[in-house]
């Protein structure tokens, strides 16, 4: 098939790619750099160079690559993630998780694109009250701190753009936190990683907030065979072991040679890292995969985060 990856050269593009390509797909990789575009090909796939806020090139760059699938892997994190500022660190990010999306749609139902499939989140945005697991069924949260209700916004208008896409398959993958290669959590140069070494990422409060994670080879693994077979609908992308942070932060710690997190009250964690931090630390629920498994047809070769840190670490 021909498949059009918006977002290349980000973390997932970079394992998905070379994914696509070996399976023989035809792949067109965008980027926003010229500075990239050499990295594109090296991937296996052809470059364009765009924008993807500026609708005129979106629909030009889709014109021209004719894909049976778009696959909207486009975010803006690289660079300083301050989770203080939520709403200044995904400013971007959510323009194109809303204008970026309506610009490849658009482009997409002009070419007739058999399948749109498109990057969400699992985690935080579940609704924080019942069961510490969430499945797709599961409403989002609707009272979250104000800091996020932007980032929470954006992240419902893109799942509702997809899905209700009726010309075409509108697929939305709600990823777990990302760990490996290109990501915060890579063993060198991520800036969780770095920051749980200098003992800058404590628990807070309780630790109760469950969190999900993901491999980002297993989150490219999942990604083709959405692209492959996937059906309109939202699929949860995440490991086996949603895990307490109390559980899951020390347990990192370890795996990179780190000191055991520092512990301090909800009250301090909330005056140092603000109320989105404080809830993502106490509050929010993981993610089921048990869809994701049945409808895709998808295991994840890092069940749990256990082993895929050690593994990672190592």
């Amino acid at each position: 098939m021909k498949v059009l990856v918006a977002g290349a050269t980000g973390a997932l593009g970079k394992q998905l790619v070379p994914k696509l390509v070996a399976r023989g797909h035809e792949v067109v990789g965008t980027t926003r750099s010229e500075s990239k575009r050499q990295a594109i090909y090296d991937l296996g796939a052809t470059p364009a160079v765009i924008d993807a806020l500026d609708a005129e090139q979106v629909a030009r760059v889709v014109a021209e690559a004719e894909p049976e699938v778009i696959v909207h892997e486009l975010t803006a994190l690289s660079g300083d993630f301050d989770l203080r500022h939520f709403e200044r660190t995904f400013a971007e990010t959510n323009r194109l998780r809303t204008e970026a999306t309506d610009h490849l749609l658009a482009a997409g139902r002009a070419v007739g694109v058999k399948r749109f499939v498109a990057q969400s989140y699992a985690g935080w945005p579940a609704e924080r009250t019942g069961g510490p697991v969430k499945t797709e069924e599961d409403p989002l949260d609707q009272t979250p701190p104000e800091s996020v209700r932007s980032t929470l916004e954006a992240i419902f208008y893109l799942e509702s753009a997809v899905t209700g896409a009726d010309w075409t398959e509108g697929v939305v993958l709600r990823y777990g936190g990302f760990y490996g290669p290109g990501t915060s959590l890579a063993p060198e140069g991520g800036e969780m990683t770095d920051a749980v070494r200098k003992r800058k990422f404590p628990v807070v409060g309780n630790g109760a907030g469950v969190w999900s994670f993901i491999h980002i080879e297993d989150a490219a693994d999942a990604t083709v065979a959405a692209i492959e077979h996937g059906r309109r609908g939202v699929y949860n992308i995440v490991d086996d072991e949603p895990a307490r942070v109390a559980e899951w932060l020390p347990a990192m710690a370890s795996a990179v040679s780190a000191p055991a997190p520092r512990h301090v009250p909800r009250w301090l964690g909330r005056m140092l890292a603000g109320e989105a931090v404080t809830v993502m630390m106490t509050e929010v629920r993981g993610a089921s995969n048990a869809k994701a498994k049945q409808e895709l047809g998808w295991e994840p070769k890092h069940p749990s985060w256990r082993e895929g840190f050690a593994e990672v670490a190592a």
